[in-house]
């Protein structure tokens, strides 16, 4: 597949992302690395919760019979993800798709319940129409924790409670039931003793450390492990 210099593709994208340099540069580099993939594989996708999730180390002890692609982009929201499923999710042709996207879109407060269900919605329904034979699971978003936050991203948090997390992850829940997909919940093991992300796990009150991925691994594993 020709790639380089495919400036049509470069200004779509440009424009989908609305100029952003780093996401542009990083579903680029997809581009190119999708072409040495091989289907019926693991994919991770979603944004930087899911592009942060150190997995490929994490299960390199455990000799899965399948390859893990990690197809995260920093900073995603839904409308973006939807603008590069080819890249990040139908190119590689996978067998099993976790999914964690949507919680950017929560820093919004323009975006809705409603808006936030379809555009996430139309992801599934475009990976049940491309991938028909693809199992979904989809991922819980994480709590988090504005005692721990800065100035600036106790704002963020204002918007992005976990009370707005909670309610969003009820959608989710609904969405997973509704296209048959399963709904994996790991709140309760990153949480702590008032629900918000442990102290110990985050990196500003919002990004986790390995450790928190850690009990996020350990919540995946008895899924991970099943699959052939």
């Amino acid at each position: 597949m020709e790639i380089f210099m495919d400036i049509e593709f470069y200004n779509k994208l440009n424009q989908a992302l609305h100029g952003d340099a780093g996401k542009i540069d990083r579903v680029m580099r997809f581009r190119y690395l999708n072409e040495f993939v091989k289907p019926g594989q693991i994919l991770f996708a979603g944004s930087s919760l899911m592009e942060q999730f150190p997995i490929q180390e994490f299960v390199a002890d455990f000799d899965l019979p399948l390859t893990i692609y990690n197809r995260g982009v920093g900073g995603f929201t839904t409308s973006e993800m939807l603008a590069c499923m080819q890249d990040c999710v139908y190119a590689l042709r996978p067998a099993y798709i976790f999914i964690n996207i949507g919680t950017n879109d929560l820093n919004d407060p323009a975006c809705t319940p409603d808006v936030l269900r379809n555009r996430y919605r139309t992801i599934l329904s475009g990976i049940r129409e491309h991938l028909p034979q693809a199992k979904l699971f989809l991922l819980a978003y994480y709590p988090v924790n504005p005692d721990v936050a800065d100035a600036g991203m106790k704002e963020v948090l204002k918007v992005r409670s976990n009370d707005c997390i909670c309610r969003a992850n009820e959608m989710v829940k609904e969405l997973a039931a509704e296209v048959g997909a399963a709904y994996i919940d790991v709140g309760d093991d990153i949480k702590d003793e008032k629900g918000q992300l442990k102290a110990e796990y985050t990196v500003e009150g919002m990004h986790m450390y390995a450790n928190g991925y850690k009990a996020v691994l350990d919540r995946l594993l008895p899924h991970l492990l099943t699959l052939k």
